[in-house]
């Protein structure tokens, strides 16, 4: 049903300016379709901007609309490709008696027809193309969106997925332990190479590139991934176990990445690597390459801080695991709640679950303002990694789960005993906390005490816990819920 506040007929089209809840943006009453694209944006209008003007104009700066009336609407079906603000709430904790402006949370319904199926790249032109710049708003930021099943179903999704990498790497009922190798930069490829066989000759299941090694003049990416794929073998002889390096293939041309990764595959890596950086069809590229030749593809978040940390503009990192789940990676950093980066750990666990569910529900609590069904979407195994070490295990375990890799980068290399010493504390705090999880005990209240336990017979986690036991990272997250339980009195 068109909004009251539309204009009809004639009016409508004559040439001018008129308001965008008058040109058919707003529509209150609209009856969302099962096959409709939901987007939820935080908004902070313009002195003197009304909120539902500005969630119009939202809405049709990322369909149809333009400044003014255009009677070429005509020659469309104009009615149905006009996406339509259909709510606005005043955010909690915003306007007047607080210490922010106030913001609004507007949704939008937009009609299948209006993206190209199968391409995230069409679908955040619209979503996230001109409208952050539009003048009347003074900030926005994408929260959250609701993807259907129709257009999901035109997406590959993961190129491998959780369960079919857990029978790659042999490794069930507990996290994936890696690292990262340090220095990230500078080290010769030989040198390199013997940084990652020491981690994983101490049990580290992965190795990892990190997300600015490429091909520099200290290291060619052949001298590397040939080092690095040696460090593997060896090391898998050595301990019998499947080991993997990600090999960051990121280059200046999607046809240069493809080459990367194919030689990376004739050594025998089960893994690559690309950066968030490298964009979402080149993404969408990688992942169907991975597929088709069995590789996991792991991506690093490079750069989503420069639009997802700050909380009133941007996109929230929930957005960012939704549509990467769809382009078909394998691993996202997702975030640890105790490392030295961003995160809060209700929103932490609400990236966690986007990247897990099957079924994602309503959580206001944990940022997901929609329910998502993924239509049976492999699902994306979450990383780690940021400051963390062996004296969190009990905190790691219980805020993030067993579907996780755990990447203890300076945690491990860092070991006041060795690079090996360091794997070999991590490995050890990790099977311990399993093992005291299966006996019933409490580990997050037992944690360092098992530890400590554990420590009397393991010298490498002793010098471990000692070094960083007083090392934290204890800053207010900038991105926190805006909705927070609130308990009642029993009557």
């Amino acid at each position: 049903m068109a909004s009251e506040t539309m204009i009809e007929g004639k009016e409508r089209y004559k040439s001018g300016v008129i308001p965008y809840k008058k040109m058919g943006y707003w529509e209150p009453d609209y009856q969302i379709k099962e096959t409709d694209i939901l987007a939820m944006f935080r908004m902070t209008p313009q002195a003197g901007v009304d909120a539902d003007e500005c969630a119009a104009a939202v809405a049709g700066e990322s369909s149809t609309a333009t400044w003014t009336v255009v009677w070429t609407d005509r020659l469309t079906a104009c009615e149905m490709y006009r996406a339509k603000a259909y709510r606005v709430d005043p955010v909690p904790n915003t306007g007047p008696g607080t210490k922010t402006e106030q913001q609004y949370f507007a949704y939008i319904a937009y009609d299948i027809d209006l993206f190209e199926g199968g391409s995230i790249a069409n679908l955040t032109a619209s979503i996230i193309g001109n409208v952050f710049g539009m003048k009347a708003v003074k900030a926005l930021r994408l929260e959250d969106m609701r993807i259907p099943v129709a257009y999901l179903k035109t997406f590959q999704g993961p190129a491998t997925g959780v369960v079919v990498e857990r029978e790659r790497m042999d490794k069930f009922g507990r996290p994936l332990l890696g690292a990262t190798t340090k220095p990230k930069l500078g080290l010769s490829g030989r040198n390199y190479g013997r940084v990652v066989y020491e981690a994983l000759k101490g049990g580290l299941d992965f190795m990892k590139d990190d997300e600015n090694i490429n091909s520099q003049p200290f290291m060619h990416w052949r001298d590397r991934f040939l080092y690095c794929m040696d460090a593997v073998n060896k090391a898998s002889a050595a301990t019998g176990e499947v080991k993997g390096h990600y090999m960051n293939v990121t280059a200046g041309t999607v046809e240069e990445m493809i080459a990367r990764a194919e030689f990376a595959k004739s050594l025998g890596s089960i893994i690559v690597m690309i950066d968030l950086v490298i964009g979402y069809s080149a993404i969408q590229s990688m992942a169907i390459w991975a597929r088709k030749n069995d590789m996991i593809l792991h991506l690093h978040r490079a750069g989503n801080s420069t639009y997802s940390r700050q909380k009133n503009h941007g996109m929230s990192f929930r957005v960012i695991c939704k549509w990467m789940r769809m382009a078909g990676v394998d691993h996202i950093h997702a975030g640890t709640v105790v490392g030295k980066l961003e995160g809060d750990p209700m929103m932490i666990r609400g990236y966690y679950d986007t990247l897990l569910d099957t079924h994602t529900p309503v959580n206001l609590e944990k940022g997901l303002f929609f329910e998502q069904g993924w239509a049976s979407m492999n699902k994306v195994m979450p990383v780690a990694s940021g400051g963390i070490h062996a004296g969190q295990m009990h905190q790691l375990l219980t805020y993030l789960g067993d579907d996780v890799v755990l990447q203890f980068g300076g945690g491990t290399i860092g070991h006041p005993q060795g690079i090996q010493a360091g794997a070999i504390a991590n490995r050890t705090a990790l099977e311990v906390m399993i093992m005291a999880r299966i006996e019933g005990r409490d580990i997050w209240n037992e944690g360092p005490q098992i530890l400590m336990d554990a420590a009397k017979w393991c010298a490498p986690l002793k010098a471990g816990l000692d070094t960083w036991k007083d090392i934290t990272f204890n800053y207010e997250s900038t991105d926190s819920p805006d909705y927070v339980p609130t308990a009642t009195t029993s009557v």
